[in-house]
């Protein structure tokens, strides 16, 4: 059954910004995850909570398609809960005060039900924790698997995280926790270093500046969305890889262009997350709202690519300025089929194709949505 997995933490923020005070907040990595997850698929989340955490957060999950079966519930100890405090202009933060409670010793069971879901997004639990619901989760070519990790094991947990790593087909981190496990200053350098540790593919996120994919198809960018008023970005980049995650599991195709288009759904879901104060915003998203949000998204960043290399060549087709004649659709694929066509931004979002120096034109863009969809099911 198509669905996401998504295991990590539930909890309550206390939050001072520039806005005010808030206090009791609904949060915790996986219950931004699961949200976002849960527009396109069913969620199947696991994670705990303790005595103090309402059964109205949990109908508000079960309400959005969240399965919650898998949630336990501790009677004899309180929820995680988290303190933070927000610089003036929200790119900062300052952790004031942390109570692991109940989630110190968290130890994930996966119900039988859970372990075939077609995607499986690990919060930033303990390394170990990891790698105990890798060994529970049922894998077959369809399955992803995507982790994400923070500072805190990187620095504690080095040689465990070493170990899952190579297990991961998605590894998703943010810049200041990329530099710090690569020991690198510059993202591309330490991209590359990363993945010598294993994951099939990277992505560093970069708060309000997009995110980077790095993978055997060389690095691909998605900005973020330009907003007039951020609030609240603590679950952003959750909510970002709960979005992925949820696009990837409502379809069979696990190709770089399938991760390059879920970039752009899951930015588009992260930047409605930061209009309100923990997870409120995205829970009054509607799928028309989502729809408006990407069908601007996808405008902003279609350059006309075809009108950009003419201006580079000089001649309307690079095959043309080669002297080898106007690209046709069969050769189009052929030239496709050796491996050497590369797809920019505009035909990433479904938009315009454009005119590469590998001689894409666009009139094989039929022939090319073959031949980018690898379905291993």
């Amino acid at each position: 059954m198509t669905a996401a997995l998504v295991v990590g933490s539930l909890a309550f923020d206390d939050l001072d910004m520039p806005s005010g005070e808030y206090r009791d907040v609904l949060g915790g990595a996986a219950t931004y995850s699961s949200i976002a997850a849960s527009f396109l698929v069913l969620v199947r989340f696991v994670g705990v909570i303790g005595k103090d955490f309402g059964e109205e957060h949990l109908d508000m999950l079960r309400a959005r398609g969240v399965d919650t079966a898998g949630v336990e519930r501790k009677t004899d100890g309180k929820t995680f809960r988290w303190h933070g405090r927000y610089s003036k202009d929200l790119a900062s933060r300052e952790s004031l005060d942390t109570q692991l409670n109940v989630f110190a010793d968290f130890r994930p069971k996966i119900p039988g039900a859970y372990r075939e879901s077609t995607v499986a997004l690990l919060g930033n639990i303990h390394p170990k924790l990891q790698l105990e619901v890798l060994s529970q989760v049922e894998r077959n070519p369809c399955t992803m698997i995507i982790a994400d990790t923070m500072n805190f094991w990187i620095s504690g947990e080095p040689k465990t995280l070493s170990e899952m790593l190579p297990k991961v087909d998605l590894f998703v981190i943010n810049d200041e926790e990329a530099c710090q496990l690569s020991g690198k200053s510059a993202i591309m350098s330490a991209a590359r270093e990363i993945r010598k540790m294993g994951p099939k593919r990277l992505i560093i996120k970069r708060g309000e500046h997009g995110a980077i994919l790095f993978d055997d198809d060389g690095p691909f960018f998605v900005p973020g969305y330009p907003l007039e008023e951020v609030l609240d970005p603590t679950g952003a980049g959750d909510t970002f890889a709960g979005g992925l995650a949820g696009y990837l599991a409502a379809r069979s195709d696990r190709s770089t262009n399938a991760v390059r288009r879920g970039m752009f759904y899951a930015s588009a879901l992260a930047s409605f997350c930061v209009e309100g104060i923990g997870p409120k915003r995205l829970l009054e998203v509607t799928k028309d709202d989502l729809k408006a949000r990407l069908d601007a998204f996808t405008r902003m960043v279609d350059y006309g690519g075809a009108e950009m290399e003419q201006c580079v060549t000089g001649a309307p087709n690079l095959f043309e300025y080669k002297g080898q004649g106007p690209l046709t659709e069969p050769l189009y694929t052929a030239f496709a089929a050796e491996g050497n066509i590369s797809i920019g931004t505009a035909v990433a979002v479904g938009r315009r194709p454009c005119l590469r120096r590998d001689g894409c034109d666009g009139r094989g863009a039929e022939a090319r949505r073959r031949l980018d969809v690898h379905d291993p099911c």
